[in-house]
């Protein structure tokens, strides 16, 4: 192969630019091994067509391995990753895990003999979808915001626990009389809380005293903003991304 000639953009994908054919190629691959390890998983149908989905894995297989290897070897091509600190570099890149991930699982499948562990190992194989980020410049961009928005977003899962906990210890005073097997103690109250902050209220865990109701019908106002915080900030984040993304071009 003419390292002259061969297209690097390929390898390591420019975000800046739309994605190639080749990464178009890939993403699709990407998404039919997943989807052939999530069937995989029934066991009726895997056992029926077992050889089929072990000729597509070992396809896919192939296909990630030779894309590990030309993305090591034309790395130096990428003047940061020129040399053998430049190499030990990529190696530690995200790029370079993802890559791993998408094909170590298959390697420890030919030394492994314990079926559970092959099992686990199959459905690790389904972190192959992660390849995605590096081929799609708005997932990129949808986990920049989300990195922007770190301390945002951990001031508001403090805010979250506060909330949990104040919950807990609210029902645990105004129904654990009523209700001891349930709101007993806080630790009981806080499942309660966890499903009424979050707004999922599966209706299994319920006040049925007055002051209950009336304290219950506070926290699950309150839940509405704390489920709609962290989305939010990660939103505008995201639109602040969008609007440097077309200032760019």
């Amino acid at each position: 192969m003419n390292s002259k000639n061969f297209n690097i953009e390929s390898l390591f994908p420019n975000h800046n630019t739309k994605p190639n054919t080749g990464e178009l190629v890939l993403s699709f691959i990407i998404v039919l091994s997943v989807i052939s390890l999530i069937i995989e998983t029934e066991q009726s149908i895997y056992e029926k067509y077992k050889f089929f989905f072990k000729l597509l894995d070992y396809i896919f297989f192939f296909i990630f391995s030779v894309e590990y290897i030309l993305r090591l070897i034309f790395c130096g091509k990428i003047l940061k990753y020129r040399g053998l600190k430049g190499k030990l570099k990529y190696l530690v890149s995200p790029i370079a895990i993802i890559d791993l991930i998408a094909i170590l699982p298959n390697i420890i499948m030919f030394f492994v003999q314990d079926l559970l562990l092959l099992r686990l190992i199959r459905l690790i194989r389904m972190f192959r979808i992660i390849k995605l980020v590096e081929t799609n410049k708005s997932l990129l961009m949808f986990f920049r915001s989300i990195s922007k928005s770190k301390s945002q977003l951990l001031s508001s899962l403090i805010v979250t626990l506060f909330l949990l906990l104040l919950g807990a210890v609210i029902l645990y005073i105004v129904e654990g009389t009523a209700q001891p097997e349930t709101f007993g103690s806080i630790p009981r109250a806080m499942w309660w809380s966890m499903a009424t902050l979050t707004t999922v209220g599966y209706g299994d865990v319920y006040p049925i005293t007055l002051l209950g109701k009336i304290c219950a019908s506070f926290i699950a106002l309150i839940g509405i903003g704390v489920v709609a915080l962290p989305a939010g900030i990660i939103a505008a984040n995201f639109t602040n991304e969008l609007s440097e993304n077309d200032k760019d071009k």
